[in-house]
């Protein structure tokens, strides 16, 4: 199923607008269309051949199995950013980017086993039997490490790809992922630096009608690959039923055979 990218809503949403054109980005140059008013113009035609290509890359990710990181810290994109990512059941950073989140995975994990240990004594009672003031301290460490890792505690390993709002905001995130051979996708502003980015969504990165426009299409993307993949996994297991069954019947016809010539 092809997530399809309407120019009208690359307009309504303003996603041609860029920053001042002294604030430009050169290697952004292939991407921009002209300026207006002192604002640099993206050219919404490469931007909707590309951003296709991005969706498309999400569906077949997850459709073979793999996972999205949505990464976004900006005040505007982080309510935005958790929404969608849920909504696909994909992951997502939106509080802070802390360095190391991917590089240093072993040690975000132990956090993470760090959190989840103090959520169950949360629940099974076990607050009841410690003081308000070890009460008060673990509550503020559960605050702090939900804040910062509550939309990973549930990711099973590294992301197979992240998706990004801001690829200039989010330089350490592209860097990690460049380091370790993990493909980004991400919304490159006129003032970005494109290179380390493998899709690139040329694009307003500031305006909430097109943040909400790219997470939300990346979202959908991700349930298509669900879809995708849950559709091939029930038709394996209708293949397999049918020759499982055939072989039933051969194995009766041979056993008949064979007692027909005994007689």
């Amino acid at each position: 199923m092809s997530i399809e990218v309407q120019m009208r809503d690359l307009l309504d949403a303003g996603v041609h607008f860029g920053h001042q054109v002294r604030r430009w980005n050169p290697k952004m140059r292939p991407f921009i269309y002209g300026e207006r008013n002192g604002i640099h113009i993206i050219d919404l035609q490469k931007t909707q051949k590309l951003f296709k290509d991005a969706l498309a890359f999400v569906e077949q990710t997850v459709a073979e199995g793999g996972h999205i990181l949505f990464v976004a810290t900006k005040k505007q994109a982080q309510e935005i950013i958790v929404e969608e990512a849920e909504r696909s059941g994909m992951f997502h950073i939106h509080h802070r980017w802390l360095g190391g989140m991917m590089t240093n995975w072993q040690t975000v994990r132990s956090s993470i086993t760090k959190l989840k240990r103090i959520e169950k004594m949360a629940n099974d009672g076990t607050y009841e039997s410690i003081t308000k003031r070890e009460v008060a301290l673990k509550e503020r460490l559960r605050l702090k490490l939900e804040r910062s890792l509550g939309g990973i505690k549930n990711m099973p390993g590294l992301p197979s790809a992240i998706f990004v709002i801001d690829a200039k905001k989010e330089f350490t995130a592209i860097a990690e992922a460049n380091r370790l051979g993990i493909p980004v996708i991400a919304v490159t502003d006129t003032n970005s630096d494109p290179n380390g980015v493998n899709y690139i969504i040329p694009g307003n990165d500031d305006s909430l009608k097109a943040i909400k426009l790219y997470a939300s299409l990346i979202s959908d993307a991700a349930m298509a690959g669900k879809q995708r993949r849950k559709a091939e996994a029930t038709k394996e297991d209708s293949s397999f039923s049918s020759d499982s069954g055939r072989s039933q019947i051969k194995v009766k016809r041979l056993k008949s055979r064979d007692e027909d010539e005994n007689n």
